[in-house]
């Protein structure tokens, strides 16, 4: 084996030697190589009482194995992909290693029982079960005493050979017809003498969806003319099933499908149904017809008809996929290049299977015109995890939340957590706020409990993010914002790689764009999955959003009166030292949230400890208060509360300047907007004739 590997080696470096000739030549891919997975070996024993066992060893990435065959015998010589090993065993249980090696030397190694026996089979256990998410596929599961492999008989075909399986593994197989068929297993050792079941098993087929068709994606409402959507505003008063005589001519019948709370239009032996839409509508201005269709294998096609008040029908008529969703947008165009077909006042839709009336099964979502956008789909606004069992889990795919989804008790010991905002401003900037608590775990330095949030996840970032309401790609940027849970990122889990920049997920709107569905795979095959919901309690404030200082001279300032300062007004030299300072940013939340977001420094003076230099901020007045807002245009006053929140700077305050008076639990502060909204003068008195001005942009 060393000289194999020394062999291996020489020829990669022959290859790097080789590389070194030309420029654009490039050997990092060896050392990206991963070592062999799927590693395992099929095992059988000739049955004459002799001990002769074969091993196939399989695997992928392989360039070959080695094995040890458990018994005190020599390593076997190196075996290709492919081949196969003999070896006579006395009777007894052995554990047989079987290790794979990968072109860059990396191995994988696995351990197999055999079992050498002389007796034939015993306590022969079968299990044959329909499988939950494949039609007409069935599972076999077979274990024995004594029994080193089995083979199955599975009943469809005379003329196919068994197919042969390890004792305990299972083997699956796909019915081309669903029925009653007679599944014979064999179960078999190194006896002479085998032991043998049979079982008459009807075999099923799925005749309804499993998972629900695609979410559709977020689309502006004059971008969309939605007949049955759980995404869109529905048009009021549709009937799905008006009675145009289907029922006595053709026995079809029509349902609703309710499968996990996602509703679906059913159609049963479909011959022809339609929908009767609330109010004439006018399609011209919408590109495409958009629908989600089911069926099982009975239905080969689908004819779907606009039909007009003043012009009549026109069908275009679909191929269906059995056992899964066939997702259809068809053009406008198609059915108005028809002779004389107009869509200004379509009033009915018509569906037709192929074949008519024979049994076949339509479900059918998502019914809905659209065009390209128009306008920008905006995700602005204040949005928190639904505090609904099942909102927050993770599993190995989209949907799957089997390894941890977090119950009703979950969301309700979880309270610190779910009361968490998600600030995202129509000016692009976004913001945790958390307020004084949220869900610490362990790898925070927490025990799986409600406490003050960590560095650098806290709310203190000044963040931004962006949405593409077509690819569902939301991306927040800025050390510590996260959506979600703070440890999954796309790199992996924290603690177990870096803090990223930021943080790319998947979403997905629905319910009108006031839910939204969230995941990101957070390594392979991990997938944490989220559900928020938008807060819509209160009306947009002309103030909502996130602003800074102006970083121009005399923005800030003290004085004996508004308008005047005189006593102290930051110029230009002033504003570059406090940079600190200026990027501080004072998000003001749709559901009326504020929050003071500072980053890692800000400017520290000497009654907080600090040296009239940038520094860490100081508690209360470093963004941890879960602090409110309320402002009255009309009498032009922002009231913050929330002890430690504050605008400006925080010694100023109605009652005087820190510290010498207490920290208030609410500032009121004197306000003018200007600037189309986007600059905003402030001041407040702290004390009799000290005025603390200063000027604010919208960012």
């Amino acid at each position: 084996m060393k000289i194999l590997k020394h062999t291996l080696r020489f020829c990669l470096l022959v290859i790097v030697f080789y590389g070194c000739t030309k420029e654009d030549d490039n050997t990092d891919f060896i050392d990206a190589i991963e070592a062999p997975i799927n590693v395992s070996a099929n095992v059988t024993i000739t049955q004459d009482n002799s001990g002769l066992v074969t091993l196939t060893p399989l695997g992928e990435g392989v360039t070959n194995f080695v094995i040890n065959l458990g018994d005190g015998s020599e390593l076997s010589d190196p075996i290709t992909p492919g081949s196969s090993l003999e070896h006579t065993y006395e009777e007894g249980s052995y554990e047989v290693l079987i290790t794979a090696y990968g072109l860059n030397d990396l191995s994988t190694t696995i351990s197999q029982t055999i079992v050498v026996s002389f007796q034939a089979p015993q306590n022969l256990v079968v299990t044959i079960e329909n499988d939950g998410t494949l039609s007409k596929t069935v599972n076999v599961t077979a274990s024995a005493d004594f029994a080193m492999f089995y083979e199955v008989s599975f009943g469809e075909d005379p003329t196919v050979d068994p197919t042969t399986v390890n004792i305990g593994e299972t083997i699956s197989f796909t019915y081309q017809e669903a029925g009653i068929y007679t599944i014979f297993v064999e179960a078999m050792g190194g006896a002479i003498a085998t032991t043998s079941y049979s079982e008459e098993f009807e075999v099923t087929a799925i005749l309804q969806p499993l998972a629900s068709a695609d979410i559709p994606p977020a689309r502006a409402s004059a971008d969309v003319i939605s007949i049955f959507s759980s995404s869109y505003t529905d048009v009021e008063g549709s009937d799905f099933f008006p009675d145009w005589g289907q029922g006595g001519c053709c026995g079809s019948g029509w349902s609703l499908f309710d499968l996990e709370g996602d509703e679906m239009l059913q159609y049963s032996n479909l011959s022809y149904q339609g929908n009767q839409i609330g109010e004439t509508i006018d399609v011209s201005q919408m590109e495409y017809l958009h629908l989600d269709v089911w069926t099982a294998d009975v239905l080969q096609t689908i004819e779907v008809s606009l039909i007009s008040v003043s012009n009549g029908e026109r069908p275009i008529v679909v191929d269906l996929t059995p056992n899964e969703w066939t997702t259809i947008d068809i053009p406008i165009s198609d059915f108005t290049s028809q002779t004389g077909f107009t869509v200004e006042d379509i009033h009915q839709l018509k569906y037709v299977g192929t074949p008519f009336g024979e049994g076949g099964t339509a479900f059918i979502d998502n019914i809905y015109f659209y065009r390209a956008a128009t306008e920008e789909v905006s995700i602005a606004g204040t949005w928190r995890m639904s505090s609904e069992g099942g909102s927050l889990g993770v599993g190995p795919s989209v949907g799957d939340t089997s390894w941890f989804a977090c119950d009703d008790s979950c969301v309700a010991e979880r309270s610190c957590y779910f009361d968490d905002a998600y600030v995202f401003g129509a000016d692009g900037s976004f913001a945790n706020v958390l307020g004084t608590e949220t869900w610490i775990e362990p790898w925070q330095g927490g025990s799986d409990a409600c406490g003050t949030p960590v560095a650098p996840h806290d709310g203190s970032v000044a963040a931004t993010y962006t949405f593409d309401a077509v690819s569902g790609s939301l991306t927040v940027s800025g050390v510590g914002a996260y959506i979600g849970l703070p440890k999954a990122n796309n790199e992996g889990e924290l603690p177990n790689v870096s803090v990223p920049n930021s943080i790319t997920y998947t979403a997905t709107l629905s319910d009108n764009n006031n839910t939204m569905d969230v995941y990101i795979e957070s390594g392979a095959g991990v997938f944490w999955q989220y559900r928020l919901v938008k807060d819509t309690s209160v009306v947009s404030s002309p103030i909502e959003g996130s602003w800074q200082m102006s970083s121009e001279s005399g923005s800030l300032g003290v004085g004996p009166s508004v308008g005047d300062t005189s006593w102290f007004a930051c110029d230009d030299g002033c504003v570059a030292e406090r940079s600190c300072y200026f990027d501080d940013t004072y998000v003001f939340g749709a559901n009326n949230s504020f929050a003071n977001v500072l980053g890692t420094e800000t400017w520290i003076e000497p009654w907080q400890g600090g040296t009239d230099a940038c520094g860490t901020p100081v508690p209360p007045h470093d963004g941890s208060a879960a602090a409110t807002y309320v402002f009255d245009e009309s009498a032009g006053t922002l009231t913050i509360n929330g002890t430690g929140a504050y605008i400006g700077l925080p010694k100023a305050n109605n009652q005087g300047e820190l510290p010498n008076v207490a920290v208030p639990e609410s500032i009121v502060y004197s306000v003018t907007l200007s600037d189309n909204n986007n600059t905003m003068d402030v001041y407040i008195e702290s004390g009799a004739g000290v005025f603390w001005q200063y000027k604010l942009t919208k960012i």
